[in-house]
């Protein structure tokens, strides 16, 4: 047990490193939502690496990390802000809020019309497929 815990704790102190350069890159926001001024933590897009990679974090709000965590209990109309995140220049973030919207898109027309007006390149479409919610 305490080896499994020296590995989660090295893998938060490798994570931990990326926290300067994802400020940076939002500008201290949520990168789902834009939300500022709560506290952001670092979430990783699986499938999770062996080793930490800074293209698959994100600076997410608990707002949003929280229904990440147990999509059963996803409330669709909170994740209406996808139709702008969907356009984001981070790739990272337009595989997750793909990943987000073909989830909803099961159920909520506006979420597969999103996914369908969006211009996604091949590869995202494919990292956004490689790991459904």
């Amino acid at each position: 047990m305490a080896k499994g815990l020296e590995k989660h704790q090295e893998r938060e102190r490798q994570l931990s490193l990326f926290g300067k350069d994802l400020t940076c890159r939002v500008r201290s926001c949520c990168e789902l939502c834009g939300t500022n001024g709560v506290k952001l933590s670092i979430y990783e897009l699986a499938p999770i690496p062996k080793e930490p990679e800074f293209e698959r974090c994100l600076f997410l709000c608990k707002s949003c990390t929280d229904p990440l965590n147990k999509p059963k209990q996803l409330v669709s109309d909170y994740w209406r802000f996808l139709s702008e995140a969907i356009w984001s220049e981070t790739p990272v973030v337009k595989i997750l809020a793909g990943r987000i919207l073909d989830y909803i898109g099961r159920s909520e027309k506006w979420a597969g019309d999103i996914l369908e007006e969006a211009y996604l390149d091949e590869e995202i479409i494919e990292h956004a497929k490689e790991q459904p919610l």
